[in-house]
């Protein structure tokens, strides 16, 4: 899906609601890799919902496919969601994923369901100077989104990243299967659109309104990457929701 198409929903949404730009400077960004399927995944799903409340992170909720050949399909799921964890563990040094799992910074992972660890986590990257370090801003202007990134050090992607506000999902299949569930900040597209070296810079990308609405959060994230491309630090972000702030 290109960057143009993607834009474009986040200008539909304007058009019917107000997007508003996240309140303050997020502490970190939490990926949680989870599946419908998983009975190991409600309780990651349940911190997950927790760290949202909270206010002081970007959370992001990853569903991925790898167990929908056991008939467990997930709704939410896709391949790109799959991809991105993959890239994770090769990036770690690990030969395998899970569900649930979260990644903290786009630097390390731990168990989805231990909140404590989770913010601990967080805590000591901020004190190491891994946080969130270098500034980025976005905002709606018109029919263009507007993103600033400020100055720091090494080369980062600018990422946008999707997400539904809420889906509940009645679960047919698997482990958790007769359930309904509530699922927050499910992604449903990654784009990137722009690289940084380093310099503060703008970008505005241009936006077609169309009549399709529905998106709901869109995530903004400068990544570093591998030499071969695969996901790694994340040193800056913000968000932008329909409707109210985050």
């Amino acid at each position: 899906m290109s960057a143009r198409f993607l834009i474009s929903l986040v200008a539909s949404v304007v058009l019917a609601t107000p997007l508003y730009a996240q309140d303050g400077k997020p502490k970190g960004v939490i990926e949680l890799f989870t599946s419908q399927g998983c009975s190991s995944c409600p309780p990651a799903d349940a911190v997950f919902r927790k760290l949202i409340g909270q206010d002081n992170v970007i959370a992001l909720a990853y569903h991925v496919d790898y167990w929908n050949y056991l008939g467990w399909t997930d709704t939410l799921s896709s391949k790109q969601n799959t991809d991105r964890q993959y890239g994770y563990a090769r990036m770690l040094g690990r030969s395998n994923v899970y569900t649930p799992q979260v990644i903290v910074n786009g630097r390390d992972h731990l168990a989805g369901a231990d909140l404590s660890a989770i913010n601990n986590k967080i805590d000591t990257f901020s004190t190491e100077g891994k946080g969130l370090t270098v500034p980025v801003e976005a905002q709606m202007r018109g029919d263009q989104l507007e993103i600033k990134v400020g100055a720091g050090e090494g080369k980062a992607n600018v990422v946008l990243v999707y997400f539904d506000k809420e889906k509940t999902i009645d679960v047919e299949k698997g482990e958790n299967s007769g359930q309904k569930i509530s699922y927050l900040h499910s992604v449903s597209d990654i784009e990137t659109v722009g690289m940084w070296n380093g310099k503060a810079t703008s970008m505005t990308l241009p936006a077609t309104v169309m009549e399709k609405a529905g998106l709901e959060g869109c995530a903004i994230l400068l990544q570093s990457a591998t030499a071969d491309g695969d996901p790694a630090a994340i040193l800056g972000a913000t968000v932008i929701m329909a409707g109210k702030n985050i």
